[in-house]
């Protein structure tokens, strides 16, 4: 797709989506600010909008601060748990009625996911004139959102650009990976304690646990 400098562009950054995705796919964490950046593309940037997940304790604030000292909004709901024991935080809606909203100050759409539920915001944006874009993991991104978009970027393709740090606590290792590991640390600073400039989300068992259930529902 062309590409020029004068385009308005949008980002919306399904976190949640995101974050599982490398989590299952690389146990990695995200490098947001790259995918911004490359969404971007050195085209005009009007927003940029990440739709995050709040909980109780509050644990996830400097992962949110990150975000937005790199002029990434947080768009931030609360976790809600039900006397059923069930968990539910799902942000599809809200992202789509904020890029309708938003739709006539913009040229291209970038969507941060690759969630199959945004085919119908897909087909509208179409109808509106406008362009979109996705960017996503391969392997968890619906094949027939991949066809509809105007561009498509498989951050899987590059992982060393879109994800960062070491293997997430708690996952077994196999000796490939384990081999592929310690090639990577020869080359990746040591993140400091404190730092959260590589804008990644720690693992959080009862986000984990609400996730799974909407993994399980994406369209491949």
């Amino acid at each position: 797709m062309f590409k020029h400098k004068d385009q308005r562009v949008g980002v919306f950054i399904d976190t949640q989506n995101m974050y599982y995705s490398a989590r299952n796919l690389f146990k990695r964490k995200v490098n947001f600010k790259n995918i911004v950046e490359d969404a971007v593309a050195g085209r005009k940037l009007i927003r940029a909008m990440a739709y995050v997940v709040a909980t109780e304790d509050g644990q996830e604030k400097p992962f949110f601060d990150a975000l937005e000292k790199a002029g990434i909004e947080t768009i931030a709901k609360d976790l809600q748990e039900y006397a059923s024991g069930a968990k539910k935080a799902d942000w599809d809606v809200g992202l789509a009625i904020d890029v309708v909203q938003m739709l006539d100050t913009l040229d291209v759409v970038v969507i941060a996911s690759g969630d199959g539920d945004f085919m119908p915001l897909v087909s509208y944006v179409h109808s509106r004139g406008r362009m979109i874009e996705v960017m996503a993991f391969g392997q968890t991104t619906s094949g027939k959102l991949r066809a509809m978009v105007n561009d498509y970027i498989d951050l899987s393709a590059n992982q060393r650009r879109y994800l960062i740090g070491p293997k997430l606590l708690g996952t077994k290792t196999s000796p490939t990976e384990a081999k592929t590991e310690a090639l990577e640390q020869m080359e990746v600073p040591e993140k400091k304690t404190g730092d959260t400039t590589g804008f990644f989300m720690e693992i959080d068992e009862t986000l984990e646990e609400q996730e799974q259930s909407r993994t399980r529902r994406l369209e491949f």
